[in-house]
């Protein structure tokens, strides 16, 4: 039985959509909460900020999740002022770089003693001061893939699939009484998939979205008088 070229096609591009379908990338999460001195009507005029902590020797929190965390926050209370983390650093640097951020909420006292940094966080209005913790990373890889070019042929063929993990803990700080209020925590885990026949097709799963998602819900809670 001969096949022509447009069949062919038609019938990698039919196997494909099924494996899509087959194998949608699916997350698992779990998310721990541990909060107190909740505002009764939410946080007002009051702003806060996200930071990442970027202390660690094997790996830095993410910018972009921090970004996706504070978005979340004010897309589901467009009230909330969430401060951006990046002009925060560079605003008041060197204040907040790795070496020279505070870790713990007493600490601010010593900021608050320079005039310039003490009247700018009162213009600002800042409330709470979210730090961030954790990161993302690709585990176990099974499967193999070969890519080639011959004569009339061209492309790759092959399966292969890995984990990805992501951990975050956020600390909340009541920037005021410059005491903790509550830590909440996400773990998401997931497996990809990359299937190639002729064209490699990666199949992610939404891992650090999830854990964005799952950490924005619980902070949004805890700050919006409309949870």
């Amino acid at each position: 039985m001969k096949f022509s070229g447009l069949g062919l096609c038609m019938s990698k591009s039919l196997f494909l959509g099924l494996l899509l379908i087959a194998l949608g990338g699916c997350v698992s999460a779990t998310v721990d909460e541990m909060t107190y001195n909740e505002p009764v009507a939410g946080i007002g005029e009051s702003s806060v900020v996200i930071l990442g902590r970027r202390h660690a020797p094997d790996y830095d929190t993410e910018f972009d999740f921090i970004k996706c965390i504070g978005d979340h926050i004010h897309s589901g209370d467009p009230s909330i002022e969430v401060i951006n983390e990046i002009a925060f650093i560079n605003e008041f640097y060197p204040w907040f770089e790795p070496r020279t951020a505070p870790m713990q909420p007493q600490t601010i006292d010593r900021l608050l003693q320079l005039p310039p940094v003490a009247n700018r966080f009162a213009e600002m209005q800042l409330e709470y001061m979210i730090w961030i913790d954790g990161n993302t990373i690709d585990t176990e890889s099974t499967g193999s893939m070969s890519c080639g070019i011959g004569p009339g042929v061209a492309g790759c063929f092959g399966f292969g699939t890995w984990g990805t993990e992501s951990e975050y803990e956020a600390t909340i700080w009541d920037f005021t009484d410059k005491v903790e209020v509550g830590r909440v925590s996400a773990v998401t885990s997931g497996q990809n998939y990359m299937p190639a026949v002729v064209v490699p097709i990666p199949i992610l799963a939404p891992v650090q979205g999830t854990a964005c998602d799952s950490l924005g819900d619980q902070l949004l809670e805890y700050l919006s008088a409309n949870h």
